[in-house]
């Protein structure tokens, strides 16, 4: 088994116990210390391990921390897997080794360099090189730092980074990469005339973008970049992407020639769907992009190096690419909701949209004649439903959020 954390500061001290764990259980683990969550996942898969498991809160403030449990394959575990485990841990049925059987712990210090290699195997480096593009990275005072900076210089990129330097409290930004959290670097791009800014999560598994002209991206403009070039690669190929992407995404695949698979939302679902489908590419409208051809999993590092790859192939700057798209207008909202009426509302939602072209994977999402749609699904991890609306106008989607927050509020009135 693999172990490694990111930058937050209970994480060594969580890695000696999931390694005491492992090795009481007469696992034999490898440890790699400090690296990004796609680093890990691809030393899993490459060194041939049973699996691995990451210590990381991801996106989420430095007082949290958790764990990613990956099966042998780099993928994280499937939820009915997670349960399996559980069942073990809360009906206290571990079984621990022999004193003579236990396992031993060694070192592997060599997972962030091999990472890189593997990325760069995916790309035309001399293509690349040849632009002596400029790229700004926001490093989250993690892990993101460690392997992607080294990453763009071989591949022949000038690099500025900020919020480079270690440090799990996070004092340069929060983790959560959001527009909000974002302006020193787009402010930064602009300063030194780069060609790309990208800005990491917590453990650099999801990237969100900033032009050359200092807009941020989110997640959805950025996939689509990366999902018209494959399909142009790869026609007929399958996209997987969660019921909260825009439909963005299913006009490039419309017009290209790909077919979309809708999942849940989360990024175990769309990583064991690709892998249930065999689709060689999934993305979502956080900054995750699934690049199965590496590894179906976020991967930010390798998402770069992908945008870099279409900016150099096409000769377009990042917002010439996004300009040609299909434009849209997201908004977002939530409505409070305990757990126990989360089902009833549900229900009720659905009886008065009865009729409509809607989706019931994750929540309901309803699409509308005028191309805008709404997602109005429970949250997994808060008392609170959320919406998502997008609209050709932001007047539209503003709308859209108004009243099916009115709605949610009346049927909770109700129950």
């Amino acid at each position: 088994m693999l172990v490694g954390h990111d930058a937050r500061t209970s994480g060594p001290m969580f890695a000696k116990a999931v390694i005491a764990g492992l090795t009481a259980t007469g696992c034999n683990v490898f440890f790699a210390g400090m690296a990004s969550t796609p680093a890990l996942q691809y030393a899993v898969k490459n060194h041939c391990m049973g699996g691995g498991v990451i210590i990381t809160a991801s996106h989420n403030p430095p007082e949290y921390n958790g764990i990613k449990v990956i099966w042998n394959d780099g993928i994280e575990i499937s939820h009915e897997q997670e349960t399996e485990i559980e069942n073990i841990y809360f009906e206290d049925k571990p079984v621990f080794a022999e004193w003579d059987k236990l396992g031993a712990k060694q070192e592997l210090a060599v997972v962030n360099n091999e990472y890189v290699e593997a990325v760069k195997k995916h790309v035309n480096i001399s293509e690349i090189a040849e632009k002596n593009y400029h790229v700004v990275v926001d490093a989250a005072n993690s892990v993101g730092g460690l392997a992607t900076p080294q990453l763009l210089r071989e591949l022949g990129c000038k690099v500025t980074t900020i919020n480079a330097n270690i440090d799990g409290t996070f004092p340069g930004r929060m983790p959560e990469p959001r527009p909000e959290n974002l302006q020193e670097m787009a402010a930064t791009v602009k300063a030194v005339g780069a060609d790309l800014g990208v800005a990491f999560d917590g453990d650099a598994d999801r990237s969100i973008f900033v032009g050359e002209n200092g807009e941020i991206y989110w997640g959805d403009k950025t996939f689509a970049v990366v999902e018209k070039q494959f399909l142009i690669e790869n026609p007929n190929a399958k996209i997987v992407t969660p019921v909260s992407s825009s439909t963005l995404v299913k006009d490039v695949a419309e017009a290209y020639k790909g077919e979309i698979v809708w999942t849940k939302v989360g990024s175990v679902t769309v990583s064991q769907t690709m892998k249930k489908v065999k689709a060689m590419l999934g993305g979502e409208e956080n900054g995750g992009v699934f690049y199965g051809t590496h590894q179906a999993v976020r991967d930010g590092a390798m998402t770069t190096a992908l945008i870099l790859s279409i900016m150099a192939k096409t000769g377009e700057k990042l917002s010439e690419l996004i300009s040609e798209q299909p434009q849209y207008f997201i908004e977002k909202g939530k409505v409070e909701c305990s757990e126990d009426k989360k089902e009833k509302v549900h229900r009720k939602l659905l009886e008065q949209v009865k009729g409509a072209n809607i989706s019931t994977i994750d929540g309901v999402k309803i699409w509308f004649e005028d191309k805008s749609a709404i997602l109005v699904r429970p949250s997994g991890t808060e008392p609170t439903y959320r919406l998502y609306a997008e609209a050709k106008s932001q007047e539209k989607a503003l709308k859209l959020i108004k009243d099916y927050s009115i709605t949610l509020k009346q049927i909770l009135a109700t129950i």
